[in-house]
Parts: structure tokens; sequence; C-alpha cells
């Protein structure tokens, strides 16, 4: 790192190693309590994502103090990036609807934004009307429509139709709530029902009113956003286990019963995600202690633009011939 300047951009991997960054970081993470080996799953990460995974906690100015300090009080410029850069394909969705559920926020919006930058019209859906405003404020050249509706409520899916019009060329459900780890017998109904409601049913009534115009036309793609959880039972408690795996049964059964009719079917599971949906107050102390270990095994996080990444290619022609795959975007936890 001697040759190339330390900024927010970075990855936490050379902040670690480097001989003016480390001490720097080491200091900071030791005042809060914190140890260079929480960050191990991060390490891929740019320093600047932090941000995002302190929930609050760490403003951007530790940030930018943190960088300050690292090139004697001077902000360097741009030091060109490090690690994985988000690479716009100009056009990719040009002349295409498509809807984008959960819009507002996290790996919903850097889909809804990147299709956008592409050159799709979006139909992008979510319960927060001030954030998806923001969302269209951030891309004021793009056409963005906004919907706020709950996806679990009829009146909301046909509105979310009606705003697309008589041409949608994709759906990503990306909408979805976790749950508060409980196993199975302690899930109370209120949390067994609403996981269940946004992650599955929300999903099943979207699909099946895009389903007419997607068959009209002959082709369209869909892109579920299922979980670790729906590939294995140590990832999460009890609803939101149950509700990625019932996620990746509806995926591939669409894929069969839609793909000779020209329609693609096919889900992203994501791991561990540095801007991922919260966890409800209060969660399982049963829970969360026989799942940590199991949870401590994620090898990395990934950002809501990696994540945007794979779901924009299974939604793109690039995935022409991919047909019902559940596809492990989650830095090979799967394969552990």
């Amino acid at each position: 790192m001697a040759d190339k300047a330390l900024t927010a951009q970075s990855t936490i991997g050379e902040w670690l190693d480097s001989e003016i960054g480390g001490p720097i970081v080491r200091e900071l993470l030791a005042a809060s309590g914190g140890s260079a080996e929480s960050l191990a799953p991060v390490r891929g990460l740019p320093l600047q994502q932090l941000v995002a995974l302190s929930q609050g906690k760490m403003p951007q100015e530790v940030v930018d103090g943190l960088v300050l300090k690292a090139n004697g009080g001077v902000m360097p410029e741009d030091a060109g990036e490090s690690g994985w850069v988000e690479k716009i394909n100009p056009g990719r969705f040009d002349g295409k609807t498509l809807i984008v559920t959960g819009a507002a926020s996290g790996i919903g919006k850097a889909t809804a934004s990147r299709i956008a930058r592409e050159g799709g019209r979006v139909v992008a859906v979510d319960v927060s009307a001030e954030r998806l405003e923001q969302l269209k404020a951030e891309l004021p050249s793009a056409e963005i429509i906004t919907v706020v509706g709950d996806i679990t409520a009829q009146e909301s899916v046909d509105a979310i139709v009606a705003a697309a019009g008589d041409r949608i060329d994709g759906l990503a459900n990306v909408a979805g709530i976790n749950d508060d780890f409980s196993p199975l017998g302690e899930t109370s109904d209120a949390m067994w029902d609403r996981v269940m409601g946004v992650n599955v049913t929300g999903a099943f009534k979207l699909t099946r009113a895009v389903l007419p115009a997607m068959l009209d036309a002959g082709k369209g793609s869909v892109v579920n956003v299922t979980s670790e959880a729906g590939l294995r039972g140590n990832a999460s408690g009890n609803a939101y286990t149950t509700s990625k795996h019932a996620v990746v049964g509806m995926t591939r059964s669409a894929a069969f019963m839609y793909g000779p009719a020209g329609i693609r079917v096919n889900a992203v599971a994501p791991g561990g995600v540095a801007t991922g949906i919260p966890f409800p107050p209060n969660v399982s102390a049963t829970g969360s202690a026989r799942l940590q270990p199991f949870q401590s095994a994620i090898p990395t996080l990934a950002t809501a633009e990696q994540l945007a990444a794979s779901i924009t290619f299974l939604l793109s022609d690039d995935g022409v011939n991919i047909n019902g795959v559940i596809l492990p975007s989650d830095g090979g936890w799967s394969v552990q």
C-alpha cells in the first residue's frame, strides 16, 4: 500500500494489512470493544461500507476521519477503485418495463437503480413513499414509476400491474422481512403470518398478476429472492426459513409450468448482505444461541449492489438459457 493512498473505497482488508491504516482501524475497534477478527467476513468490502454495516453507530464523519488520519490530514484524490466495482451495461434494459418490490432500500433499491441506469422503465414498489421519492430524486433522468403499497393486499397488486401497463418484461420479487430467530415451538401466530405473508404470499400474488402480460408477449423473466435460509436450516428462525424454502418451491414450479411459454423463473439466494433487512426487536435467545456458531461461519458479506448484479443478470437477456435455477449469491457459504 506504500504506493497507493488509503481511501474510503479501499477495502477493509487493505486498511487492516497496511502499516499505516492497520493501527488506525485497530485503535478505533479497540475503543468500541471490537477486534480486527470481527471484520474477517467483510475484508473485501470498501471501508465506506462500515457506515451502512453499523446501522447508524458509525457516522460518515468517522470514516472521513480515518481517511484523513491515514493521509496526514489531507483528503486524497481518487486513488482508483479497489475490489469489485459495479459496471453499468448501457442499454441492457432499453425498451423494457420491469417491476421491483422492496425498491426503496437495500437490495431492492440497488436492483431498481441498476435497471433504470441500464435503460429500463422501472415500476418501483415499497411501503415507504418518502424513500421511493428519494430513489427518484437520485436518478432524475431515469423513468421510474413509484407505487406505494403492501404486496400482500390485492388492491396494491392491482395498482402495481396498472402502473406497469400492458407490457411487463420482468419482475424482481425482492421485498422481504426477517423473523425473530425463534424455533418452531416459540414462533407466534403473528410472526408466522407476517413473515409468510410478505415473503411468500406477496410474491405469489404479484407473480400471478404479471403472468397474463408475459403470456401474451410469449416471454418474460421473474426473479425471486430467497436466501441461504432457503437452502439450509441453520441460517435463521423457523418462519423465515420456512418462507424462503417456499420461495424455492414456488420458483421451481413456475419455471416448470411456464418455461415452454417463454417465461423464465429463477431465484437468487443471498448470504450475508451488508445492508440486509432488519430484525424485529426481542429476538429469541434460544434461537440466537443455537444459530450463532453457524452464522459466524459466513465467509463474507456482500453489498446490495453485488446482489443486484446477480438479480439483473437473471432478469436480462443475458440469462436467456437459465430457467428454474436457485443461484446462491453468498460468497461460497452454500458449499460449506
